[in-house]
Order: C-alpha cells, then structure tokens, then sequence
C-alpha cells in the first residue's frame, strides 16, 4: 500500500533540527521524498506499523506533528502530479 507521510517538527524547541532529521532518515527508510516534509513510501501493513511506531518514538507530540495518508493499493489513480516530478516509479525496476 502507499502512504502518504507528512511531518512538522518545531526546530526552534530544544533538539528540535535532531528530530527534524531523525524523522527524515526514517522515512527515507521506507519511501522517497517528494516534498520537503512528504515522503511517499510503498510498504506492508506490518513496514507501515513499524515505520509508525518508529515516528512516535522520534517526534515530540506537544510540539511537533505526524500525518499518514493510506492511499491504498490502487495509489496510482488517485496521485496526480502537475509541475516538476522529482520522484521515480517504486513499482518499477529500478538500475543503479
């Protein structure tokens, strides 16, 4: 399934830029950035738990915020891109 996952983190608080960054590598874990704080991610349900799990862990939640978007398993007709597309297919093969 993808999951849409966008995020807030407040940098002005106390370690605020460490867990500004700790949620960006943990999501470029599981997906691709499409945005500053979106990433796209192609997971299992039991990646999607872990990933979750893994967020909470990292975030402040009086501070900073999480959102996951289950766009399913038929994501691409509801995914529309107009402008620059910075991301590439995750269903496709992809050669380094």
């Amino acid at each position: 399934m993808l999951v849409l996952v966008t995020y807030d983190v407040n940098i002005t608080s106390e370690n605020g830029a460490k867990r500004l960054r700790r949620v960006a590598r943990e999501c470029q874990n599981y997906g691709q950035r499409v945005q500053n704080s979106v990433f796209e991610c192609l997971v299992s349900e039991a990646q999607f738990a872990l990933l979750k799990s893994q967020l909470i862990d990292i975030i402040d939640a009086e501070l900073d915020s999480l959102r996951f978007y289950r766009l399913g398993k038929n994501w691409e007709t509801h995914v529309e891109t107009i402008g620059k597309r910075t991301s590439y297919n995750m269903t496709s093969e992809l050669i380094i």
